[in-house]
């Protein structure tokens, strides 16, 4: 794989259902460093399983994946599970946060089960990635104390504490309305600037396309060119 890529898919089928639902057909696609990609499509068109594919959750049926050099289908369970942990981050609709776990709890909660940091280390990397995505002085709010906007930029910030070099972002403006949607966009792209971590998101929300600086189409499972 060459420096300038940190994914590179070829020739990736999946299919579920016994090989009746054909969710990917023949995916060959390259994600640089420092992308900011979206997947857009309707609903059913395959977005969700390659993010899942491209984050090692799970594994193609036929085809090739390699991911910072890796080969995923060439990894154990416990390996790909390893290679979650240290190198990719992950941002979800519903945001996923902890209720009882206030903002730098719930930040933190990656940096607990990498080694190398202790308890002040993991509370000073939770408050640092806090005040970047602009939540200074709401580090101790429950997210019930937060607004939809607030608490994915928590989502945000846990998904980039642990410095990964790219962050999987499964429709992450589709609870937010339009002026909030947006700001996060933002939000991502600079710190994607800042960080030098690429960004991979799917989307149906126009927001999100018309800021992607990559966009890849597909339909029933292909690639739409």
């Amino acid at each position: 794989m060459p420096d300038s890529l940190i994914i590179a898919l070829a020739n990736v089928r999946k299919s579920y259902n016994r090989g009746l639902v054909k969710a990917l057909q023949d995916i060959t696609l390259d994600f640089p460093a420092r992308c900011f990609t979206a997947l857009a499509g309707p609903s059913g068109s395959g977005k969700t399983t390659l993010l899942n594919i491209i984050g090692a959750l799970d594994v193609p049926d036929a085809g090739s994946v390699s991911v910072d050099g890796c080969r995923l289908e060439t990894l154990t369970e416990n390996e790909r599970t390893a290679l979650r942990r240290e190198k990719i981050g992950f941002i979800f609709q519903q945001f996923n946060l902890v209720p009882v776990l206030t903002a730098c709890e719930n930040v933190e909660l990656p940096l607990e089960i990498l080694p190398g940091y202790s308890r002040d280390a993991r509370l000073k990397a939770a408050l640092d990635i806090l005040r970047e995505v602009g939540l200074a002085g709401k580090e101790h709010r429950f997210p019930s104390e937060l607004s939809g906007g607030e608490q994915q930029r928590v989502a945000v910030a846990r998904a980039l504490v642990k410095k990964p070099i790219f962050v999987l972002a499964d429709e992450p403006t589709a609870n937010l309305d339009g002026k909030t949607g947006r700001v996060i966009v933002e939000l991502m792209k600079r710190m994607r600037d800042s960080l030098g971590t690429a960004f991979i998101l799917s989307t149906h929300d126009p927001r999100v396309i018309e800021q992607a600086e990559t966009l890849v189409q597909l339909v029933d499972g292909r690639i739409d060119k």
